[in-house]
């Protein structure tokens, strides 16, 4: 018994501490590289996607954690791409923008939380051509906040990872068989250095600087193959701005996308009326679960539904019915009953005629 116990104490530390040594490289729409020494990890990413019809604008922000002190990011882009860092008052916004519609119903009899079965009334809330130039190309290189950032493009893999292990990282081998198709396609790429602002000793956590990716594309694309190197279930949160309501085209190996709000709306001022160029534009919230991300077999193309049918979520808040001052109606009414009841019985023994005398 006590070697079996010792088998599985060394069992359980050898998991913990392969987490540590082993980082999570896969996030929403891109890949998170940290140093050998190091590990990250994107506890939630929140991107919201701007199409008109022609050019296509991503802004995302990454919470992280770990004890990384600097780590590169990689998304690959169909087309040549600028990046400005992103105003984190956008998300604010549409948090607002889209916060359920809180409803009070009403229920005639107990449920559990009311009165007798518990004190209290409860509530129920209800993402060159080969030959021509180096495998590696530089396009442009800028300093962001507490990003470095660098748009590349490349003919193949390995000239992604060598431009990687030039500047201190190494590219898992897994990741270089992923990138592949976006070679194939001679896609580009936004490779980005983190390294958080104040000097030695800081580590990337909490939440970064938003960044804002602008690329030409006639079609609504947002890149998530990469994300199928998740070790962990992967959750996407996607606010899109376009003419239309706007679907997934597919699943792309997760979960049924669902839409959390849908409708036209008028932004007048700050960041998000600045991305939506002042102008009425319809709003899809839509969220999708990862439960496999190995599963995950594309990137995400949106298109116009049929309709732009609105969409709000409604929350219920659950209230027993009652009167004066918090008397349950329930008990009113069966207090009734039983009076009339009671009531009934009497007169009827009042009717009855009396029984012969001696």
């Amino acid at each position: 018994m006590r070697r079996r116990i010792l088998i599985l104490l060394f069992a359980l530390l050898a998991t913990q501490v392969g987490a540590l040594v082993n980082p999570a490289y896969a996030c929403g729409c891109g890949a998170m590289i940290p140093d050998s020494r190091s590990r990250i990890g994107v506890d939630r990413e929140t991107s919201v996607v701007r199409w008109d019809g022609r050019t296509e604008q991503i802004v995302m922000r990454f919470t992280v954690a770990g004890n990384a002190q600097r780590a590169a990011w990689i998304m690959p882009v169909p087309g040549r791409a600028t990046v400005e860092l992103g105003d984190g008052d956008m998300f604010d916004e549409l948090r607002d923008l889209t916060r359920p519609e809180r409803r009070t119903r009403s229920h005639f009899w107990p449920r559990e939380g009311d009165w007798p079965f518990s004190r209290h009334t409860g509530d129920s809330a209800g993402a060159p051509a080969p030959g021509a130039a180096p495998s590696v190309g530089v396009v442009g290189r800028e300093q962001l906040g507490d990003f470095d950032v660098a748009r590349l493009t490349a003919t193949d893999p390995d000239a992604l990872r060598n431009w990687l292990e030039s500047n201190g990282f190494q590219l898992p081998e897994r990741l270089a068989t992923e990138v592949k198709p976006y070679v194939d396609q001679r896609w580009e790429y936004v490779a980005i250095r983190l390294a958080p602002r104040g000097g030695q000793g800081r580590v990337l956590r909490g939440d970064l600087d938003p960044l804002k990716i602008r690329f030409d594309s006639d079609r609504l694309v947002y890149p998530m193959r990469l994300s199928r190197m998740a070790r962990t279930p992967q959750s996407l949160g996607l606010y899109v701005l376009a003419d239309h309501r706007m679907e997934p085209a597919t699943s792309i190996g997760g979960s049924a996308p669902r839409v959390t709000f849908a409708g036209t709306i008028h932004p007048e001022d700050g960041p998000l009326a600045a991305l939506a160029d002042a102008k009425p534009v319809f709003l899809t919230a839509i969220e999708q679960e990862f439960p496999e991300p190995g599963r995950i077999d594309a990137d995400h193309e949106l298109r116009a539904t049929p309709k732009d049918t609105p969409y709000r979520r409604v929350v219920h808040r659950d209230e027993l019915l009652t009167v004066g001052g918090g008397i349950p109606l329930w008990l009113l009414t069966v207090a009734a009953g039983a009076v009339a009841l009671a009531s009934a019985a009497y007169v009827r023994t009042r009717r009855r005629p009396a029984g012969p005398t001696a």
